[in-house]
């Protein structure tokens, strides 16, 4: 009897891990919320929302930090831990943690994403959406380190 138990909470242990890999590993859109609008910003936003007992929300959380230096006013950044901001479930329509939310500029959300989300990922999902944050770079002007002309007689 004991054995027989102790297979049947490992069978049902590795249901849940397979299920748990694959929500982190692809994720999920969620469909139905590209009508939603949040208040605008003036710039794409990424809402992150999860909590820091979750795996994937902790993994996420470096690619979050790397994403709002690299891209400082060009892209909004946010995370919110729903565990101490529990309203933010019911705002966001967000019952999963590491629940990724893409806005833009106007305030409509364009896609959501549950799961671990790869840099690279989060970048080239915003391209597909029509918002290169590479070419809002490019068009901030002349950076700080590139040499300034001359004027006047020289």
């Amino acid at each position: 009897m004991t054995s027989r138990m102790v297979r049947s909470a490992l069978a049902s242990a590795l249901v849940v891990a397979a299920v748990v890999a694959t929500v982190m590993s692809t994720g999920c859109q969620q469909a139905g919320r590209s009508n939603v609008t949040y208040p605008a910003t003036g710039q794409p936003r990424l809402v992150e929302l999860g909590t820091a007992a979750c795996i994937p929300c902790a993994m996420m959380a470096p690619v979050l930090d790397e994403l709002k230096k690299e891209y400082a006013g060009r892209l909004q950044v946010e995370s919110i831990d729903t565990f101490y901001n529990p309203g933010a479930k019911q705002q966001y329509d967000a019952p999963f943690c590491a629940t990724q939310i893409f806005i833009d500029p106007s305030g409509k959300e364009l896609f959501r994403h549950v799961g671990y989300y790869s840099k690279k990922d989060i970048l080239a999902k915003w391209k597909e959406l029509g918002v290169d944050l590479e070419a809002s770079a490019g068009q901030r002007g002349t950076p700080k380190s590139a040499p300034q002309p001359k004027t006047g007689g020289g």
